[in-house]
């Protein structure tokens, strides 16, 4: 019986034994099949003892202007690039020698190739960006000794070009692309190239084109034998689409032009198709500078500024409008029925109620709408809202009077992003009856708020948004979102660019408007753009600033009937609308209308080239 018990004891052991024997057996095959078939990982590890997968970069689009004149292009460039496994035992001092670079910044490039935080997707295996943008003269040194330095390869791709010194906001740059670029989108590799700002990144899929690759077959010993199966698998790489801008280069220099010694913006539209003229931003910088291996210390050096080269006014800088919103307002009053052409209003060097007044210069009174624009009147506007935020038959509250000003003033392109294409636009403010309800607590009144009347208190417009006012008075009503790409290659815009927008108020009352503008230019505050040549229509501005002298602005069109471009100057700590903002603006008209400034013309451009406003070391628009 026990040796029964024996016999079947290690009967029952061997299938176990047995059991465990073909578990083990079939987690290996397991094992094996997954590394094999399955896992990308041992693939990639296997390919990369065999092949040399070459990246070929596509060129990126050119850009030029209105007029076809070439504003980027590409320029030859190479990359070193490395494969850690294979250059262990290279005479680093000297590869420093010939890279002319010293042993602690190999050292530090090193370091930072295999940091994954730095470079994700590291690979002993694949090629790695070394250092980058070397010119013709140093690829030609080092290239004579690229034998001596085994793991170091030259990969050729393109750089960006400028051949004007102009438009740096608008046209952005190029620069290596960091971590979140490569987690965001898997087409970009640790060295790859993006675009940072302006043009260059709003529009960097159609720019930059699709990679190819080329697969190179290599001997145990990593040298490269040739193309594998004589370029079969080879990928060609698909070359970014051209972009053309709205600019007109020369419309564009004569701004910055204007502009050098100076803090604010231009931008000029044509108001038939939303298209982009000129944008300015000043101060500025010569997109040169951020080309090439200095691009990171120019970009230092420009963010140090203390007046902020880098920032685009144009689309960021937030100001009050000063009296250009009085156009916005004699609409919403007229399309509301508040006042008509015949409606006057006291002025007294200002308007005074109830203890509270409004200063204003002299001219003659009681002013009707027409002659108010012309002049300038603060009062005007500040009995005809004051008459819109009492009138109790048309609006219940004073919060419902409040709604319905916000609507109009949304509906002229005002207190939201107007959608231009470029990154970093800013919305502005065009306050509601909220937020006046949160900072009196529920009481307040049209005289409470007075000021946002004549483009004062908390109304704040960017140029662009206050350039798109003047092109849709122009257009006696509706505008189209601003952009600064006319056409890409082989794609339509998209629709938002083509479509027109329209206002809260009829056309009929933007010819009283328009009216006004014109007298403005007559024998009102913008006489200095007058000319026989054609018919300007405009309105200054003077902006009340609590932080120093006040900024001067500009808003206008021409010719009047036949509007070919609207314009919006602005100067800050300029003072008067009529000193920087008139003449500088219609020296920008008279250039894009005829080609070209007068003898006489470019004499006053002259003058203005050299006013300046900021006089520090640092503060050269170049």
């Amino acid at each position: 019986m026990e040796k029964e018990k024996k016999k079947y004891a290690l009967g029952k052991r061997k299938y176990v034994l047995s059991g465990i024997a073909c578990l083990i057996v079939f987690t290996y095959i397991l094992r094996l099949f997954t590394l094999q078939l399955l896992s990308e990982d041992y693939k990639a590890d296997a390919d990369n003892n065999a092949f040399l997968k070459r990246i070929l970069f596509p060129a990126r689009g050119a850009i030029t202007d209105r007029n076809g004149k070439l504003l980027v292009y590409n320029q030859p460039a190479y990359d070193i690039m490395v494969v850690m496994k294979e250059q262990e035992g290279v005479d680093t001092l000297d590869l420093c020698k010939t890279l002319n670079i010293t042993p602690e910044w190999y050292k530090r490039r090193m370091s930072e190739i295999r940091d994954p935080w730095r470079n994700p997707g590291y690979s002993r295996y694949t090629q790695q960006l070394f250092m980058s943008q070397l010119s013709a003269e140093e690829f030609s040194t080092f290239s004579e000794k690229l034998f001596s330095y085994p793991g170091f390869y030259v990969q050729k791709r393109s750089v960006r070009q400028y051949s004007y010194p102009y438009a740096a906001h608008v046209l952005g740059d190029v620069g290596e692309v960091g971590p979140k670029d490569i987690e965001k989108d898997d087409y970009y590799n640790s060295g790859d190239y993006i675009g940072k700002l302006g043009i260059e990144r709003q529009y960097e899929q159609q720019l930059r084109g699709e990679k190819g690759v080329e697969i190179l077959l290599r001997d145990s010993r990593g040298r490269i034998k040739g193309r594998y199966q004589n370029g079969k698998f080879d990928e060609a790489p698909i070359p970014g689409k051209n972009l053309t801008l709205s600019l007109d280069v020369e419309l564009q220099a004569l701004g910055e032009r204007l502009m050098t010694g100076k803090k604010g913006g231009i931008v000029a539209i044509e108001p038939s198709t939303g298209e982009i003229l000129c944008m300015v931003s000043s101060p500025t910088y010569d997109p040169r500078m951020m080309v090439g291996r200095q691009r990171g210390e120019n970009n230092r050096k420009l963010s140090q500024n203390v007046h902020k080269p880098l920032l685009n006014r144009a689309i960021m800088g937030q100001y009050p409008p000063g009296s250009t919103f009085k156009t916005t307002q004699a609409l919403t009053f007229l399309q509301e029925g508040i006042v008509n052409t015949h409606t006057s209003y006291p002025c007294s060097e200002g308007f005074h109620f109830k203890g509270l007044t409004l200063k204003c210069h002299i001219h003659a009174a009681p002013i009707a709408l027409v002659p108010s624009l012309a002049t300038s009147c603060n009062s005007y506007y500040c009995w005809g809202l004051f008459q819109m935020f009492s009138n109790r038959q048309k609006y219940p509250t004073v919060q419902d009077a409040m709604t319905r000003w916000k609507d109009y003033m949304v509906s002229m392109g005002f207190g939201y992003r107007l959608g231009v294409d470029l990154p970093g636009e800013k919305r502005g403010m065009i306050p509601n009856a909220p937020y006046y309800d949160k900072a009196y607590r529920g009481s307040w009144n049209g005289l409470t708020v007075i000021s946002i009347s004549i483009g004062q208190g908390e109304v704040n417009a960017t140029p662009l948004q206050i350039a798109n006012l003047g092109a849709t008075i122009a257009n006696r009503g509706w505008f189209v979102t601003p952009h600064v790409v006319k056409d890409i290659q082989d794609e339509e815009l998209n629709e938002e660019y083509t479509t027109r927008r329209y206002t809260m108020v009829d056309a009929q009352h933007y010819e009283h408007v328009v009216q006004g503008m014109r007298q403005a230019v007559l024998n009102g505050t913008c006489r200095a753009a007058n000319t026989e040549a054609y018919e300007v229509c405009g309105k200054t501005g003077t902006a009340q600033n609590p932080h120093g002298k006040d900024h001067s602005a500009f808003m206008g069109f021409a010719p009047m009937n036949d509007p070919k471009i609207a314009i919006c100057v602005y100067v800050e700590n300029g003072i008067w609308g009529a000193t920087y903002g008139v003449p500088i603006g219609s020296l920008l008209i008279e250039q894009y209308l005829t080609g070209g400034l007068s003898p006489e013309s470019e004499e006053k451009a002259k003058i203005f080239e050299n006013r300046h406003i900021i006089t520090s070391d640092d503060a050269s628009n170049k």
